[in-house]
């Protein structure tokens, strides 16, 4: 059963089952075949429905704790004193990863139990890595462990796989754990004061492939809502990297526009757009012919800018932006309309 109903005999069914029945033209019960009302009426067995989902719920999950080791079990091969032999260490790694996802309560005995500085260990080992960072993102998911896995030093050792990673699915798990931790706000300064950690970000973005860039814009945007994080990123030359990518189309544009719409808020940034060799072209470009998320941030940077620039207000204007935003006024995307309102006021305020 999916939709259980009770009938006035007392019985339940499925409702599409005994619907088909009445629709039939039957007027009695299946099981008692005592008569029923001309226009039964099918009463919700919500008892049952809520049983159904629970059993639906654990049935549909991969069968954890069938096919696992107790979780005690586990926990005990990473933090016990005595060495695990590196087989026993990644398959405990694996199983955990795998039963973190799904179960809060086992997130929360694992922190109590003292595992994170070893799972944290467990980085240093490039055949651990993939599977450590899997079960240290899924750990990150409650907030309490985002505070305790920076005190255990998560952003170093993590920073460091991301500077030297042994694989690209390793870097980029490495970022989504930033952008996870990120989501405390203390965290975002902490991250941002760790020696190295946005200009390994930045590095990503310029050399990395694929899911990697992704993951590192992401991971950076997150950071970059602290405002002295978007001066540090200014400075380790994410600017240009950006606008190349942007420039660039592809996946990554609409996440390299947003950690822009974010940089353009510092004078640095500012700063650092205005080198940028066809910076206003890069973001016309994406005002023209982006998705709605790209248009949006593209207006809002371009705005910034020429709030601040008179070259900028006249070099948009003699690329038609004023044309572009007129018409995107009228747009079913509520904060285009606005930030296109703004920017044509911005340009013809200063004309």
């Amino acid at each position: 059963m999916s939709d259980p109903v009770i009938l006035p005999s007392g019985h339940t069914f499925d409702r599409s089952s005994i619907q088909r029945w009445l629709d039939s033209g039957h007027r009695t019960c299946p099981i008692t075949n005592l008569p029923l009302p001309d226009h039964p009426s099918l009463i919700p067995n919500h008892a049952l429905r809520s049983l159904i989902s629970n059993y639906a719920h654990i049935s549909s999950s991969p069968k954890l704790h069938l096919r696992h080791p107790p979780p005690e079990t586990l926990i005990s091969t990473l933090t016990s004193p005595r060495p695990a032999t590196p087989n026993s260490k990644l398959d405990s790694l694996s199983h955990l990863a795998k039963l973190t996802k799904f179960d809060p309560s086992l997130r929360r005995q694992l922190a109590e139990s003292g595992a994170l500085s070893a799972v944290l260990n467990c980085l240093n080992c490039p055949s651990f890595q993939e599977k450590a960072l899997s079960l240290l993102l899924n750990l990150s998911l409650d907030d309490d462990n985002k505070v305790g896995l920076v005190a255990e030093g998560a952003i170093g050792r993590v920073v460091s796989v991301l500077r030297a990673g042994s694989s690209p699915i390793s870097r980029a798990i490495g970022c989504t754990v930033l952008t996870s931790l990120a989501v405390v706000e203390v965290n975002k300064a902490t991250i941002g004061a760790y020696p190295d950690a946005i200009r390994s970000l930045v590095n990503l973005l310029d050399c990395g492939k694929g899911r990697e860039v992704k993951e590192a814009a992401t991971a950076l945007y997150a950071v970059c809502s602290f405002p002295d994080n978007r001066r540090r990123a200014a400075e380790c030359g994410a600017v240009p990297i950006l606008a190349r990518l942007v420039g660039g189309g592809g996946a990554g544009l609409e996440r390299a526009v947003e950690v822009l719409s974010s940089l353009v808020k510092c004078r640095e940034g500012r700063v650092e757009m205005g080198r940028v060799f066809g910076f206003v072209g890069v973001l016309v470009k994406v005002i023209s012919f982006g998705g709605e998320k790209g248009i949006q941030c593209a207006l809002f940077t371009l705005n910034a800018l020429c709030l601040h620039s008179e070259e900028v207000c006249d070099e948009a204007r003699g690329q038609g932006v004023m044309e572009i935003c007129v018409g995107l006024r009228e747009d079913e995307n509520e904060k285009i309309r606005r930030n296109a309102s703004s920017l044509v006021q911005t340009l013809s305020g200063s004309q």
